[in-house]
């Protein structure tokens, strides 16, 4: 998808779905959906991230009928509307969602489960030459929350996603299109999303391009003292800029804008080392 002297992406977050944690409810019709991917896209987006399950915590599961409904409609006007360059992901856990969503005019897919939720996920990607993102994750959405525990969050999120990675590769995905994620918020204590972002350079130091999603996430509410997640737009983009530093590719984040700057800036810090 890109090279290391390429400066980092930003995936634009497209919530199709009613409950979302920031953004449920908001773009529901596809009109509105077109409308965001147009505006991140003009904001600096180079990947669209759609989503038809919410996986915030306390979620439960969305079938994959729904989700199928909520989101290949958007795929394809976006496709119509917005042409063959711009890059859409579909977030899912599900293998029937994922080739729905390709054969529309997907061309990546984001898992949050790294395949655990739906072995044939993986096959998809393998089939359709895709790229894919493996997310760790301890739990389900549903239960994450519920006094997640580590001895060692770093090393023990390295070792999932190494496994991940191998399952990966047995499913006939090359190396190239595997990108890893780390999984903050999922699953995780606020000091553990702290610890794994103060050491993102060992995810890195695993060869593989890492994805970053801190969005408006609540693990920097109670630091910032603010309670809306629209309110923590500042604090996710000072974490974008620290994660190029520590050699992040990629950024999932809601607010396209403030995230390009950050990440441009930082880069051209980087550049001049």
């Amino acid at each position: 998808m890109f090279s290391q002297s390429d400066k980092p992406l930003i995936m634009g977050i497209l919530n199709v779905t009613p409950d979302s944690f920031s953004d449920g409810g908001n773009f529901l019709s596809v009109n509105a959906a077109l409308r965001q991917a147009q505006l991140m896209v003009a904001q600096g987006a180079d990947i669209i991230d759609i989503g038809g399950e919410s996986t915030r915590p306390g979620s439960s599961p969305i079938n994959p009928q729904e989700q199928i409904r909520r989101v290949v409609p958007v795929i394809e006007e976006i496709r119509l509307r917005m042409g063959s360059n711009v890059r859409i992901s579909i977030d899912t856990t599900r293998s029937e969602v994922a080739r729905a969503a390709l054969m529309a005019g997907a061309n990546m897919i984001n898992d949050v489960s790294a395949g655990q939720d739906d072995r044939a996920l993986l096959s998809v990607a393998a089939h359709f030459e895709v790229p894919v993102v493996l997310m760790h994750k301890q739990g389900d959405p549903k239960t994450m929350q519920m006094n997640p525990y580590y001895d060692d969050v770093v090393q023990e999120v390295i070792q999932t996603l190494e496994e991940r990675i191998e399952e990966a590769l047995r499913a006939g995905i090359p190396r190239h299109r595997i990108f890893l994620d780390p999984g903050i918020g999922f699953g995780k204590r606020k000091q553990d999303n702290f610890d794994l972002l103060a050491h993102l350079d060992a995810i890195v130091a695993l060869g593989f391009p890492v994805l970053l999603g801190t969005s408006r996430k609540q693990f920097m509410g109670a630091l910032c003292h603010v309670n809306a997640p629209s309110e923590l737009v500042t604090a996710t983009a000072v974490t974008t800029a620290l994660g190029v530093m520590a050699g992040v590719r990629v950024f999932r984040v809601h607010d396209v804008k403030e995230n390009r700057q950050a990440a441009d800036v930082a880069w051209a810090i980087k550049q001049s080392r």
